[in-house]
């Protein structure tokens, strides 16, 4: 089959692989119909590196249709249409009795001291095969995938493998009051279906984003926009539109991909350029992270206000603002998202025909697979107008 490879920084390749088998009898395996590039790809597209081997295949917001279950998989069958959740969980161990199914404790990464294994995502998730590409083995497949509906097309339900379920828990961590206000920093997908979630849900949405075609496209749906990229001071612009308070609540799903702390994004650019004996340890226990966006994030929030961390931080000594976030009293809510918790509140939202969370205004590219080295580049430039890309195999 062809499948998304990666060789090193900035280097990905469409390539042959062997087609994937049943190893486990809870195993399947599904044709993928489509599969998104999402921002935290672009994490092992420029500096995780030192975690990743060469051929691993990329991407882990894959749908299809099964082509083949395991002897003990009785909830499928070959032909039905599936979305798989980017985190691979059991559903009958302690912490998916909880609901936290990104911890599961019988996929959880113990070597790494990481929680459950994700698809397509390096050493530290398990380095489990990816979803880009034509066909993928689905691990703990009496649990996992989530059955959809045939008929409407696959933008419809794709994102249920990540970004709408990440996007529901950030909105639910950020604990907002009755008609509250939250400030979403970074309008990629993530950021985009937060700001829509939230102005679903009857709260006051101000989105921030540098990006004009992400500001335009969260004016489409509502969202009041601070334009980072035309103010000097984004919190000060917040505490404007918000009484001098800020607002009740921020989501951060910008991550460690921030713009504008020129420090942190040379530790990343020599990080990536040291050998990865070297750079794995400086990675994991350094922090080589951007920090711009929390800052921000804690300046913005009102006093006794929620931030909600929704974008990918790595490293371990990042230094924490701690005396403002406790005078401040801040709480700070994270996590990978627990996908299969949200998915009963999404599904009708997904199945209504009159798109409540606009769905189908959110890919901005459709490529083929075999496009995929030009479609990382554009994403990672912001080319093109590019907020989400989609791969059909």
């Amino acid at each position: 089959m062809k499948a998304v490879t990666w060789h090193g920084k900035r280097d990905v390749r469409v390539e042959e692989v062997p087609d994937p088998q049943i190893k486990e009898p809870n195993d399947a395996v599904i044709k993928v119909t489509s599969s998104g590039i999402c921002g935290s790809d672009l994490h092992l597209y420029e500096v995780l590196g030192p975690f990743m081997t060469e051929g691993d295949i990329l991407g882990h917001e894959p749908m299809g249709v099964v082509e083949e279950v395991g002897a003990e998989i009785t909830n499928l069958k070959p032909g039905d249409r599936v979305v798989i959740p980017f985190n691979i969980s059991c559903g009958h161990c302690h912490m998916c009795g909880m609901e936290l199914y990104a911890q599961c404790e019988t996929t959880q990464v113990r070597e790494h001291d990481m929680g459950a294994a994700l698809f397509g995502y390096t050493k530290l998730y398990g380095q489990v095969p990816g979803g880009q590409a034509e066909y993928l083995r689905v691990p703990q497949a009496q649990f996992g995938p989530i059955k959809v509906p045939d008929g409407p097309p696959d933008e419809r339900f794709v994102y249920l493998s990540d970004v709408l379920p990440t996007s529901w828990q950030a909105v639910r961590y950020a604990h907002l009051p009755e008609g509250g206000s939250v400030a979403v920093f970074g309008l990629g997908a993530i950021g985009q279906m937060c700001a829509r979630i939230a102005g679903y849900l009857g709260h006051r949405v101000i989105g921030v984003d540098g990006v004009p075609e992400r500001l335009e496209m969260a004016r489409r749906h509502g969202v009041e926009v601070v334009d980072a990229s035309d103010v000097h001071d984004v919190p000060e612009a917040i505490r404007q539109l918000t009484a001098g308070r800020g607002t009740d609540s921020v989501i951060d799903a910008v991550g460690m991909e921030a713009h504008g702390s020129r420090g942190a994004k040379l530790a990343q650019t020599l990080t990536g350029l040291l050998p990865d004996a070297l750079a794995a340890p400086l990675m994991t226990h350094a922090g080589v992270d951007r920090l711009a966006a929390l800052n921000q994030a804690i300046e913005s929030v009102r006093r006794g206000g929620v931030i909600s961390v929704i974008g990918v931080y790595g490293g371990m000594t990042d230094p924490m603002p701690m005396l403002r976030l406790f005078d401040k009293g801040i709480t700070l809510r994270m996590g990978q998202a627990h996908v299969r918790r949200w998915v009963g509140a999404l599904m009708p939202l997904v199945t209504d025909d009159s798109d409540p969370l606009g769905v189908m205004d959110l890919a901005t590219h459709r490529l083929p697979l075999e496009e995929a080295p030009h479609a990382y580049e554009m994403f990672q430039k912001k080319a093109n107008g590019a907020v989400k890309v989609l791969l059909r195999p």
